[in-house]
């Protein structure tokens, strides 16, 4: 699959792991390069954290192979801290790492003002909010410095007030022009904010890999297609043309005719369901928006065309936010 432009860092050649007798992950195959940041996006239950712990050593892999070179980092979903200060739990985990000890202080509190949580230097751990104790877990995570850091879902159960602000100090915080990251992200708009390469994983295998909008403009398969967000479907002749909302547009003079058969409220829009007598298309309509029952004209600005024989059944599931690309 594609990688980076820099020094390889970490490849997986078939890589199939079990957990609990069951094997999760099948013939997996990518490449972690220096310099740059891969976002790991897939459905619940298609085997993210357990291909992230086979490449970080806690699993072992069933096939393959895994090369690494340089040291190794994986911060886990849990953002568990001692009972200590924020600056201790970072001085711990810098020494556990091997920093000097005259070192630890000093990159403990550049990491910490990286992520925007300078402040909470003295809090104690167990005082913070969870917006503020992932903060200071991402934070631990860049202080030790690897040449490999391995993130899973660093923004995790957070509100999406407090999860749009981490995300947005994380774009600078995460970057580095001597590390690999990989980070296993919830949904697009991470993957979209974080990621120079994208990789998709669905029941276990990787399915796609490229640039974010690249794969999001052709993806590879129906399959991808519809997990990245062309949730509506026309039959055209013998093919399938699959289309994102952004991709439907409300048009007076627009060729073809459909009528709206659900309408749901957003903040200031309404998301339309459109059924057509050739498949069924979804868009988003400013206010004042059209009914159910009512019949309107469409045009179409772009869509992805696949083989009539191919499937392109219901989405994979995956929470998106309503402003996802």
């Amino acid at each position: 699959m594609a990688a980076g432009s820099g020094e390889t860092l970490l490849r997986a050649e078939g890589v199939s792991v079990r957990r609990d007798r069951r094997l999760v992950v099948h013939d997996a195959g990518l490449e972690l390069c220096r310099g740059e940041i891969v976002a790991l996006l897939g459905p619940n239950g298609a085997g993210k954290s357990t291909l992230l712990d086979a490449l970080a050593g806690a699993l072992p892999t069933e096939t393959g192979r895994i090369e690494r070179h340089g040291r190794i980092a994986i911060a886990l979903q849990s953002a568990d801290l001692a009972r200590r200060t924020v600056l201790a739990n970072m001085t711990l985990a810098l020494g556990w790492w091997g920093v000097p000890r005259a070192e630890r202080g000093r990159r403990a509190q550049a990491a910490l003002q990286a992520l925007g949580a300078e402040h909470l230097a003295q809090r104690a751990a167990g005082s913070l909010s969870g917006g503020e104790r992932r903060r200071v877990h991402l934070a631990r995570a860049i202080a030790v410095d690897p040449d490999i850091l391995l993130l899973d879902e660093p923004f995790a159960g957070l509100d999406a007030e407090a999860r749009a602000r981490l995300l947005e100090d994380s774009v600078s915080a995460l970057r580095s022009p001597t590390r690999a990251t990989l980070v296993v992200v919830h949904d697009r708009a991470e993957a979209w904010a974080l990621a120079d390469r994208l990789l998709v994983l669905i029941a276990g295998q990787l399915v796609a890999d490229g640039a974010p909008q690249e794969l999001l403009e052709q993806p590879p398969s129906a399959t991808v297609a519809r997990f990245l967000g062309y949730d509506g479907r026309l039959r055209d002749q013998e093919q399938w043309l699959l289309t994102r909302p952004s991709q439907v547009v409300l048009d007076p003079a627009g060729p073809l005719t459909a009528t709206v058969v659900r309408a749901v409220a957003l903040e200031d829009a309404f998301r339309l369901e459109l059924e057509l007598t050739t498949g069924r298309l979804f868009t988003v309509a400013p206010l004042p928006a059209p009914h159910v029952g009512d019949v309107v004209r469409v045009r179409l600005t772009g869509g992805a065309r696949f083989p009539g024989s191919e499937s392109v059944d219901e989405p994979v599931a995956l929470p998106v936010p309503a402003d996802a690309p």
